[in-house]
This record gives C-alpha cells, structure tokens and sequence, in this order.
C-alpha cells in the first residue's frame, strides 16, 4: 500500500503531464469542474479543480462530493502514474472506476 505522500505525489506529477498536454482546442472543450479523487485503501480522498483545461489545486479532501469522482487504490494510482499500469487497462478492469455525468465523460476523454 503507497503512503499518502506517495499519492499526493503522483496526483501532482499527473496534472502537471495534463496540463503540459493541454493544447488550445481541450483547454476550450475542457468542462471546469471539481474533481475528486477517493483512494479506499488509504480511507482518504483529494480534491482539484479542472479550470480552463487545466488541472489545479490539489489538496487533501475531506470527502466531499465531487463533480467527477475517481476512485482508486493507492497502488494503482502509482501504477498508473509510473506507466505500469495503463489508464484504460486501469479503467476496463475495474481498478480505476470514474463517476460523471455522460456530458463530462465525452468532454473530458480528450485529456485521457
């Protein structure tokens, strides 16, 4: 099981290569939203805002819903963040579930 620090590490290091990705045409599409990450093994959450196509203030959360939520143990979210483990691997088997309406799934999946 990854540490916290771990996790808040890999969040950080994940908007930072999103938001590097981010070109003109996805900062435009990109929904501002608040986004919410549960990471169950560890009983914690974090929280970020997606504004302008970028991803921005990540702190620890206190539960608070969200208006798109993933949900991740704390290996995978490493995993995925070292690129053992791919994004839509993740998200197929069921490691990595996403809870958002339809509207933002379509207009996010640019940045995935």
């Amino acid at each position: 099981m990854a540490t916290m620090q771990q996790c808040a590490t890999a969040l950080h290091t994940l908007a930072e290569r999103l938001n590097e990705l981010a070109d003109e045409r996805l900062r435009r599409l990109a929904p501002d939203r608040t986004i919410v990450c549960r990471i169950p093994d560890l009983g914690a959450s974090f929280c970020a805002e997606l504004r302008d196509g970028s991803v921005l203030n990540i702190s620890e959360g206190n539960g608070a819903a969200g208006q798109v939520t993933v949900t991740v143990n704390s290996d995978d979210l490493i995993a995925v963040t070292d690129g053992s483990l791919e994004l839509t691997s993740a998200w197929s088997s069921g490691r990595l579930k996403v809870d958002a309406s339809m509207w933002d799934l379509l207009r996010m999946r640019s940045f995935l």
